[in-house]
């Protein structure tokens, strides 16, 4: 659906650049592992998909999913995951 001179319709999201999003180094630290997308996603019970959405920002993980990244990858949540944004 498209935004209307009223304002942006139910499912348009529009993100200003002061909105905070979740970015990440998900694709630095997996490559620095040498896991593929695939393998890692196997590691976690995910798809190879969803790990190329969350490496793209398309996809925000959930506390749990962001937490098994973390683990699998021998980090701490907060290197892979943060805030950016907002005030």
């Amino acid at each position: 659906m498209a935004a209307t001179a009223d304002g942006p319709s139910m499912n348009v999201e529009m993100r200003t650049e002061l909105d905070p999003h979740l970015a990440n180094r998900l694709r630095v630290v997996r490559a620095e592992r040498d896991l593929s997308q695939g393998e890692l996603a196997h590691l976690v019970g995910v798809s190879r998909q969803t790990i190329s959405s969350i490496e793209t920002g398309q996809y925000c993980p959930s506390a749990v999913l962001a937490f098994r990244l973390a683990h699998e990858l021998g980090v701490p949540v907060d290197r892979l995951f943060w805030l950016e944004g907002g005030t």
